[in-house]
């Protein structure tokens, strides 16, 4: 029960961060972190602690290879491992599923309703057609450009994460 309070917390703060500066401050993670580290052991011993470490491996891995190819932040990869901390390898791995799905939805939000939509229109039909008629593709020409908060999308796969276990739980 404890972990679902802090880890809502956390991610109330984060989410927040993230939707203001784009940004997830280490000063969030790291007392959540340790938070983790000693009630874990303090609950469990040193079982205790040994899941929570491979919590936090569990959602360090799950982020670490989009974080080396430049495609997320290094406070998104630090965020899924604090709820790994907390919550454990298992949650963090269902969360994930949950996650990729919100942020491939909040992608396509982003790329159909900022500003351009015409031409990303224009550009998909472009891609369309190319791919029909086997023609390569230019290379420049992206749907979207820039970053969007994916502390959000964690978030929400955590919450249904939540959902789907039970709020009791953990």
């Amino acid at each position: 029960m404890w972990a679902n309070a802090i880890l809502l917390l956390v991610l109330v703060l984060c989410v927040v961060t993230d939707l203001r500066s784009r940004k997830i401050y280490n000063n969030v993670i790291a007392p959540a972190l340790l938070l983790a580290a000693v009630l874990h052991t303090v609950t469990a011993g040193w079982s205790g602690l040994l899941q929570m470490l491979m919590g936090l491996g569990a959602g360090l891995a799950i982020l670490l290879i989009p974080y080396l190819l430049g495609g997320m932040g290094a406070g998104d990869v630090k965020l899924l491992a604090v709820v790994g901390a907390l919550k454990g390898a298992v949650f963090v791995l269902t969360a994930s599923v949950y996650m990729a799905l919100a942020g491939a939805v909040m992608a396509l939000a982003i790329v159909l309703f900022k500003d351009g939509f015409r031409a990303r229109i224009r550009y998909m039909q472009y891609v369309l057609v190319c791919i029909r008629f086997r023609l390569k593709l230019p290379m420049q020409g992206h749907l979207a450009s820039g970053t969007y908060p994916y502390g959000v999308a964690i978030a929400s796969g955590c919450l249904l994460g939540f959902m789907l276990e039970g709020w009791g739980a953990g």
